[in-house]
């Protein structure tokens, strides 16, 4: 499966109870159903996920799934919080029988010390993907983690036959140009940033997972087609002009 192209990082809306605003999901996907953007990350960061519950997470990727069109009409990558592997894996297997195509899936971030070494985030990235029904995204914060993993453990992570891509959200596109480098042909480098999207993409990375692309889809996906077509200097003064809002 390609992940070329700008991912929305989906926000979700919640009613004056604190609920679950199901309306405003099916329209919110919807009016990003006409634009261009090819797939939806639900639940993730911008989505909250870290503080939903299982219940909610599984409504929400339902009422997505089904508002999102026909499969492969926009891949879908459901967003799963750090939890302990067991929970990773009951997440991942639940959204893999929603019909989701795969997970995004964060290293550990809420113990210090030895939980944050590479080979520690490494077994562990490699104990989910080894019981996921669907392909593993990695999401390489290393803001959010408290320590980010060196391109070596990423490359040797990128061998594992259910880790499809990384996405790299520090905005650092000499990483990417070097994770683009020593993976696999195969292994897809995503862009996590916005404020660095043009380089990013230039650098070699197949596509994006943004936060901003469901504000400003258009703009983030106009990018993106600058870069396919090699138009480098309209795609810097898109850039330029989406710096406010990144």
């Amino acid at each position: 499966m390609k992940l070329a192209g700008i991912f929305a990082s989906l926000p979700t809306p919640f009613d004056y109870r604190g609920d679950l605003y199901m309306a405003k999901v099916r329209h919110n996907v919807e009016k990003w159903n006409r634009t261009q953007l090819a797939g939806y990350v639900v639940a993730g960061r911008a989505g909250e996920g870290a503080l939903l519950s299982v219940e909610e997470k599984t409504r929400l990727w339902g009422a997505v799934r089904e508002a999102a069109g026909p499969p492969l009409a926009k891949v879908l990558i459901a967003g799963l919080s750090f939890g302990s592997v067991r929970e990773m894996v009951l997440l991942a297997n639940l959204a893999a029988d929603l019909g989701y195509h795969a997970a995004l899936l964060p290293a550990p971030y809420c113990y210090a010390g030895r939980l944050l070494d590479a080979a520690s985030q490494t077994v562990y990235l490699r104990a989910v993907a080894d019981q996921s029904k669907i392909p593993i995204v990695i999401a390489h914060d290393p803001q959010a983690a408290g320590a980010g993993l060196p391109v070596r453990a990423l490359a040797d992570l990128a061998a594992h036959p259910n880790i499809m891509a990384a996405a790299e959200g520090r905005g650092e596109p000499e990483k990417i140009k070097q994770l683009v480098r020593e993976c696999p042909p195969e292994f897809q480098v995503l862009a996590g940033a916005a404020g660095a999207l043009a380089a990013s993409l230039a650098g070699g990375a197949a596509g994006a997972i943004l936060d901003l692309a469901a504000a400003a889809p258009y703009a983030c996906i106009s990018i993106y087609e600058a870069v396919r077509t090699r138009e480098h200097e309209a795609a810097q003064d898109l850039q330029r002009r989406l710096a406010p809002a990144a």
